[in-house]
């Protein structure tokens, strides 16, 4: 299924087959499973099990897509498709060393949770650093969370792609989720193509991605 929004082309299903399918781009932008079974940690701590009842507004229900991380065969594609390459959780795959880690420091306070996140990038320039509260409701903007148990915020997808050089038009997110690396691309007036192979979360990115491109049209 492939659903196009303004600068965004959407594409539902596994991006392993969809991936080879595409051809090249400026920049892969992605947050792909670690492999740290967040999505059943967060059913559970919503009271729900994976394939236990329908989930209420707002509560998740797990459907085990982060039980292993992608695998070195994923890592070396997403490489090869793309001139520039931003992953979040790099920390946690097969790359090579890198001078440039961009590192999102949460603000979490004292509590059980990692205080930042990594992101691997093959740029050229030094680590940089973006303090961003995204600690409960306590959040940097009042920005809204809840769609995905690991939804980024777009001021931190906003502030990693803005380390691309300029030229960087076209951007590509195989592990698309719920949609927020589309978001800061409408935002940012770039093209984006995602890849997402749960219908509840492509769903909502579809409708984030409208939403972001009706603001784009109003100003």
């Amino acid at each position: 299924m492939k659903v196009e929004i303004g600068n965004a082309t959407l594409y539902l299903g596994d991006c392993a087959e969809i991936l080879p399918t595409l051809g090249q781009f400026d920049a892969v932008v992605t947050d792909p499973p670690y492999g740290i079974k967040a999505d059943s940690s967060m059913a559970k701590s919503s009271g729900m099990q994976s394939g236990g009842m329908k989930a209420k507004k707002g509560i998740y229900e797990a459907t085990n897509w982060d039980d292993k991380p992608i695998s070195k065969e994923a890592i070396n594609l997403l490489r090869s498709i793309s001139d520039w390459q931003i992953i979040f959780g790099g920390n946690y795959f097969e790359l090579p060393p890198t001078k440039c880690w961009l590192i999102w420091d949460k603000e979490n306070g004292a509590n059980t949770f990692a205080d930042a996140e990594l992101a691997w990038t093959n740029l050229d320039k030094a680590v940089r650093l973006k303090r961003f509260m995204w600690n409960g409701m306590l959040r940097a903007n009042n920005e809204p969370r809840g769609d995905h148990p690991t939804q980024k915020p777009i001021g931190i997808m906003e502030w990693a792609i803005s380390h691309l050089p300029d030229d960087v038009n076209t951007i590509i997110d195989p592990y698309m989720g719920s949609g927020t690396t589309g978001v800061a691309c409408v935002n940012m007036k770039k093209q984006f193509i995602g890849i997402e192979k749960e219908q509840k979360y492509f769903d909502i990115a579809c409708k984030r991605i409208e939403d972001a491109q009706r603001q784009i049209c109003l100003f």
